[in-house]
């Protein structure tokens, strides 16, 4: 994709009203997770989560520095 027409895609998206962008970005991000790479990524995840590889959210806040 070229510049100018990255630019004119993000003009149009500027103009979208919030309904009609939480529409794009659902399409978007459904895109994403029908990729191989996301796949993958999900399937690695949850092989980790089924060999006891979890945090508890109260965990992940402690590490993330926001407990």
């Amino acid at each position: 994709m070229t510049a100018t027409v990255l630019l004119d895609l993000k003009q149009r998206l500027a103009k979208l009203s919030e309904s009609e962008r939480r529409q794009i970005s659902a399409y978007l991000l459904r895109l994403k997770h029908e990729s191989p790479a996301w796949k993958k990524e999900i399937s690695a995840r949850m092989i980790e989560m089924d060999k006891g590889q979890k945090i508890r959210l109260v965990g992940l806040a402690q590490q993330l520095g926001h407990a």
